[in-house]
């Protein structure tokens, strides 16, 4: 499970790249929605890297919301990684759910803060 978990954990290091190259390029030129998508799917594979670690699998439509809840039931310490304003949750990651500066702006933010956590943990270095 530790391949899997590696594997899961340098794709959200790369999307949250992507996520951030986009998220800096001048104004008029960020792609919001790849910014969301990208940031999103960081969360998830963050999240299933997580599990997969400790040896659980993750189901296919398995919402972050779910995801994250398994999470804390493992590390309480979890609770640090706050998922207030991010409304694509509970959301089919294929959706077009991304809209808006602010939405943009927390899911960054969480993929971030997720990122942050398991280095902190030395989950991943």
């Amino acid at each position: 499970m530790d391949a899997l978990a590696n594997n899961y954990f340098d794709e959200a290091i790369s999307k949250m790249k992507q996520a951030s190259n986009e998220l800096y390029r001048p104004e008029e030129d960020v792609v919001s929605f790849l910014v969301c998508k990208n940031a999103q799917s960081a969360i998830q594979s963050f999240l299933k890297g997580y599990l997969a670690k400790n040896g659980i699998e993750t189901k296919e439509n398995e919402t972050i919301n779910e995801m994250y809840g398994r999470c804390i039931k493992i590390n309480q310490r979890f609770e640090k990684v706050n998922l207030a304003g991010f409304n694509c949750q509970s959301h089919d990651l294929s959706s077009r759910y991304c809209e808006g500066a602010e939405k943009v702006s927390r899911c960054f933010d969480i993929a971030d803060s997720l990122d942050t956590f398991l280095r902190e943990e030395k989950i991943i270095n």
